[in-house]
């Protein structure tokens, strides 16, 4: 890197600026270019470069104007101008931004109360709004009326529109354009926009001229009023806005035409947004096309005027999402001949003056912006969330965290100002910002300086800056008089074909390593072959964590060795829970056990699954030495003499591991006999101990008696038992086959006709001669 502009800007992409004051070589390492001058904080003082030669610039904000938020009252006689009215606290500041450190300021908002307000009634005059217009006739002194209640210094406004006054919007033939209505109809003739009554505060004069108005009429549905909302918003003078809060009343009946719907009427020009009113009359709707909606939104907020939509039921879900467009706009249900207009009106300007929308204007490139609020009862919002507070009524006091951050220096190095605002008021903040994209160090540079190869160069920042044609770290060289292969030829190390191993430039016979985009990798040596990040790693870790990258080797730290410092001397991870290293089976290696008896296994050779346990293992000894029985009595002398036996008379008076400071272990083991023997094993001092219980704790034989009457008395209880069951089946079956044969009895039917070979045994013989006397 050549040029302080150069190093500089390095700086400030890494957040830290440094300066080196030495006019020794010693503080660059062989290969590092000017630009390892610049590093964080941390690594500087590492480098032992002291704090006094450390140049570390940082952002500040410097508040210019800052005026105490106006707290006025209605009743006071004393009134103020909106000039001398403040409701946003501080007015101006300066803030100066280094590189990645975000600057932060409060901004107090407080809505004063008896605040101006002017109100501009635009209204829909097609044939349809006949009978609302009837209702607005008596507007002004009835809204100046309720208006007061509000503030005390109320203006009104009012105006009309229609459509344009081409086809096919308008019928053009001369008798439809002196009177567009049908039938009887009286009505004016068709107009885009028309200014009646500028801003006033006198409401009789609005309702005389209100009345004074006609209907007029158009072919299509939807009508021209983004004409006439822009004319209102961009023709301050004739409308007469003041800087206080602007409020514009949109009254209609139907949809609206906007962008692109011109070409209907072969007018394909945008909409200049630009005032065009000729005696109170929009002269160019017939040579511009509608506005967009973005461009209306774009004029409304540049001149702080807030829209209310007081339209019918059945165009609500459309002008809804008009509102969602516009910021600090509200939409209001107009009843069908406008008779709700002042309780709509002031409903409206209550939601829309109770939230306060911050807003800035075009950031430079690079630089970000980001709020938080802290709204009425404390709630804290942020994101989107941190630009608005809500619910806020007169005299609330709200704030906002605003952070402003700069990620790079502008192109001319210049100072940019940006603005602040509440959507919808006239009071703005002005941020003045000032970016720090040089050292300081560099205004006291010395020209010509000794200590670039004699006056070749300016000694800036403890590096030279070299003049036109020099180059090298101290100016030594000049282009014109050696020879870029001569050079070369020094840039290779043992006359390789490599220049700087690839890893730098050959600037004047010496190497200037590259930097990397990780900071913290770094090349270095005479021919750039030494790094830092290249070394071994364990566990994923470069030098294991352990030690640090010299030139392509670790360097470990006390304790560690290994090619990738991966190997600890310690041996504490090695202990086993008897004090024994590796449990006294195996050799600490790197902090690790290698376990030389193949049984065992674990991170200290403690861990044996096919050996039995300590008490199993030492069972027979225990026993032919306690009690001379057991499989290795006859062996006894040869095999048992590793332990040092005690006996105890009594299970209570073994060793209890609470009270050794070395481990022990409790056993309960068998014998032949089923009897029970209890011990104690134990390593003291590398000797093995065992405490003996020399009293067999043997099962008593069983008494007869009780098991056979016990025995005896189970099985006639069993017998009863069974004859019981037996008999109560049998009694439970009996009293089925009864149910059975009295329900079938019941259901039994007897054929009662006569048998067809019954005779009956009875003659009856009738006397001829009997005459029945």
């Amino acid at each position: 890197v050549d040029t302080c502009q150069e190093v500089v800007s390095h700086c400030i992409r890494s957040e830290t600026f440094g300066r080196n004051h030495f006019h020794e070589n010693d503080f660059l390492g062989e290969g590092e270019p000017k630009s390892a001058r610049c590093d964080d904080l941390e690594s500087l003082k590492k480098r032992q470069c002291g704090v006094d030669n450390i140049e570390n610039p940082r952002g500040s904000v410097v508040v210019n104007r800052n005026n105490p938020v106006t707290i006025r009252k209605k009743d006071v006689a004393e009134k103020l101008k909106p000039e001398q009215i403040t409701q946003i606290q501080p007015q101006k500041l300066t803030l100066t931004l280094r590189s990645g450190e975000p600057q932060t300021f409060e901004l107090k908002f407080k809505r004063a109360e008896d605040y101006p307000i002017d109100l501009y009634y635009l209204m829909d005059l097609s044939f349809s709004m006949k009978d609302d217009l009837e209702n607005v006739k008596n507007l002004g002194t009835d809204l100046m009326r309720e208006m007061q209640e509000i503030t005390s210094d109320f203006r009104i406004g009012f105006g009309s529109f229609v459509e344009k006054t081409v086809m096919p919007y308008i019928s053009t033939t001369p008798a439809r354009l002196i009177n567009p209505c049908t039938g009887n109809q009286n009505c004016t003739s068709p107009f885009s926009y028309k200014n009646v009554l500028k801003l006033t505060n006198k409401g009789d004069e609005f309702n005389r001229l209100v009345s004074q108005q006609q209907i007029s009429g158009n072919l299509d549905s939807p009508e021209g009023g983004f004409d006439a909302i822009m004319q209102v918003a961009v023709c301050e003078e004739q409308i007469g806005w003041r800087n206080v809060t602007r409020l514009l009343v949109f009254s209609t009946d139907a949809g609206f035409h906007f962008a692109g719907d011109g070409k209907l009427g072969g007018i394909v020009l945008p909409n200049d947004g630009k005032c065009h009113l000729e005696n109170n009359m929009y002269t160019m709707s017939h040579y511009y096309d509608y506005p967009s909606i973005a461009h209306l939104v774009q004029k409304l907020s540049d001149h702080n005027i807030q829209t209310i939509f007081a339209v019918t039921e059945e165009f609500q879900p459309v002008y809804k999402e008009l509102k969602n467009l516009i910021p600090k706009s509200a939409v209001g249900t107009l009843s069908s001949n406008s008779s709700n207009v002042i309780k709509l009106i002031i409903d409206a300007y209550n939601s829309l003056s109770s939230e306060v929308i911050l807003e800035n204007g075009r950031l430079p490139e690079g630089v970000s912006i980001s709020y938080k609020s802290v709204c009425k009862n404390g709630v804290v919002g942020t994101g989107e969330n941190g630009r608005k507070c809500s619910n806020i009524s007169i005299g609330d006091e709200v704030s906002f965290q605003i952070s402003i951050e700069s990620t790079s220096c502008p192109a001319n190095n210049k100072p940019e100002v940006i603005t602040i605002k509440p959507l919808g008021f006239n009071e703005e903040v002005e941020v003045v910002l000032n970016f720090i994209c040089d050292c300081e160090c560099a205004a006291n540079g010395e020209p010509n300086s000794e200590e670039c190869d004699e006056g070749n160069g300016t000694f800036e920042c403890g590096a030279c800056k070299c003049n036109d044609g020099r180059i090298g770290r101290t100016c030594e060289c000049s282009k014109d008089e050696v020879r870029t292969e001569d050079l070369d030829a020094n840039c290779r190390k043992d006359n390789g074909t490599d220049i700087c191993s690839n890893n730098g430039d050959c600037v004047c016979g010496t190497c200037e390593c590259k930097k990397r985009e990780n900071p913290a990798e770094i090349y270095s040596g005479k021919y750039c072959e030494c790094d830092n990040f290249n070394c071994d790693r364990s566990n994923n870790q470069l030098c294991g964590g352990h030690g640090r990258c010299e030139c392509r080797k670790c360097v470990c730290d006390a304790n560690y060795t290994g090619s990738a410092c991966d190997c600890s001397l310690e041996n504490s991870t090695c202990l086993a829970k008897n004090g024994q290293i590796c449990n006294g089976r195996g050799t600490c290696e790197c902090g690790i056990c290698k376990c030389t008896n193949l049984k065992f296994q674990g991170p200290t050779c403690e861990i044996c699954p096919t050996c039995p346990g300590v008490c199993t293992e030492h069972k027979d000894c225990v026993q032919c030495r306690a009690f001379n029985a057991g499989e290795k009595k006859d062996t006894c002398e040869e095999d048992c003499n590793y332990f040092q036996l005690i006996k105890v008379n009594d299970r209570d008076k073994l060793p209890q591991p609470t009270d050794q400071s070395f481990p022990l272990t409790h056993c309960k083991e068998r014998d032949a006999n089923d009897c029970w023997f209890y011990y104690t094993y134990a390593i003291r001092n590398e000797t093995k101990e065992v405490y003996v219980v020399e009293i067999l704790e043997c099962p008593a034989g069983p008494d007869i008696i009780p098991i056979v009457v016990g025995v005896v008395a189970g099985i006639v209880l069993i017998g009863l038992a069974l004859l019981l069951i037996w008999k109560l089946l049998m009694i439970i079956h009996d009293r089925r086959e009864f149910a059975k044969f009295e329900k079938e009895k019941m259901n039994a039917k007897w054929d009662t006709g006569e048998n067809p070979i019954y005779k009956s045994a009875v003659t009856t013989v009738v006397n001829p001669k009997y005459e029945g006397k």
